[in-house]
């Protein structure tokens, strides 16, 4: 995988945060028709996002429990 994505993949999952956002906007946000910064595809395909389906509401994304597993490996938060 591209350096670059690794990074991006990681932007992915803080931008998301602790609360589901709404399906189109992450998709508006983050997903390409690049074929080398595949972020959203990859994230998806790892595992690193979850979507559910709200009644009446619409669909929403949040981080997976592997996503944020990866995010603290990979990006600890700043200690205090």
């Amino acid at each position: 995988m591209s350096e670059t994505v690794e990074p991006l993949i990681l932007d992915l999952l803080e931008w998301i945060g602790p609360a589901p956002r709404p399906y189109p906007e992450v998709i508006e946000a983050w997903r390409t028709s690049c074929p080398k910064l595949p972020v959203w595809e990859e994230a998806n395909a790892r595992g690193f996002v979850a979507r559910e389906h709200r009644e009446g509401v619409g669909a929403f994304v949040s981080v997976s429990p592997a996503g944020r597993e990866y995010l603290v490996r990979h990006r600890p938060p700043p200690s205090s």
